[in-house]
């Protein structure tokens, strides 16, 4: 009991519907750019280690 082409096509076409052609592209855009941030924020992440004080009481 899965998705098939064709609930996936009633799907996209009710998003269509429902946001119009122009809108659409542009959040999958936005989203597209949020994903590249939350990746360069996780390389920057692990480019700088947090340095430990060593003279921890």
């Amino acid at each position: 009991m899965g998705l098939s082409i064709w609930h996936i096509l009633v799907v996209v076409l009710v998003i269509f519907l429902l946001f119009g052609a122009g809108r659409v592209p542009r959040m999958m855009e936005d989203i597209a750019k949020g994903i590249k941030s939350f990746k360069k924020g996780l390389a920057d992440d692990d480019a700088a280690p947090k340095k430990i004080d060593d003279k921890q009481e």
